[in-house]
């Protein structure tokens, strides 16, 4: 059964910096793509950050670019997403998801991921 668990959120002053980790279990091939996505309460989920398992290709929302770096090791199947110069308007659950089969073409899209976290919960405020 694959599995993807996020840590590293909490509650960070505007300004500050979160690292959020994700780590897999149960992949019995490698995934195309795995990424973070967040949804504010009111507002739809939306796509941050992702990149595919092979290659470097990745994507950033640009309201999160120059700011959130996405990286991984694959040795301990953990994706990370370093999070610096944070807003309050960053404030979410921010969710892992890994695309497994490849079918959507669009990259970083929630509809093409199969695997969901449970989410971890990242506040910015003074």
């Amino acid at each position: 059964q694959l599995q993807l668990v996020e840590s590293g959120g909490g509650l960070v002053q505007p300004g500050g910096s979160l690292r959020l980790s994700c780590v897999g279990s149960g992949f019995t091939t490698p995934y195309y793509t795995i990424g973070w996505f967040r949804q504010a309460p009111g507002h739809e989920r939306e796509e941050v950050s992702c990149m595919r398992y092979w290659g470097d290709s990745t994507f950033y929302a640009d309201s999160v670019k120059g700011r959130f770096t996405i990286s991984r090791d694959n040795t301990k199947n953990t994706v990370f997403l370093q999070m610096n110069s944070l807003k309050p308007e960053d404030s979410a659950v921010y969710y892992c998801a890994a695309d497994t089969t490849g079918i959507v073409t669009q990259f970083c899209k929630d509809y093409g991921m199969d695997y969901w976290g449970k989410g971890t919960l990242v506040t910015v405020s003074s």
